[in-house]
């Protein structure tokens, strides 16, 4: 299952978030999310754990909880909508010069 964490500590690394999960089953990936122009963390991370029982325990057990100094949001992740945009419908484009 992969879980959302969010409102988290810009500090707390993948490391951190695997300790907390790990209390509760096993944890097959992190991965913090960075801005990727600035490396920065952006406050969010998902966990993935194979075994979905462990998962879940993982997300009562971590959700509304504190870690470093921040209240965790813990949830089952969404599936990944791509509303990015892309330029569609914004006309006009290379048409200039005519």
């Amino acid at each position: 299952m992969k879980i959302y964490v969010g409102n988290m500590n810009f500090d707390t690394s993948e490391s951190d978030l695997r300790t907390a999960f790990e209390a509760h089953g096993t944890v097959d990936t992190v991965n913090v999310i960075t801005d990727r122009d600035t490396g920065r963390a952006k406050g969010f991370a998902f966990v993935e754990m194979s075994n979905d029982t462990e998962a879940q325990a993982a997300i009562d057990a971590l959700n509304d909880k504190e870690l470093h100094e921040r209240t965790l949001k813990v949830n089952k992740a969404k599936p990944r909508t791509d509303n990015r945009g892309g330029g569609g419908g914004r006309g006009g484009f290379g048409r200039g010069g005519y």
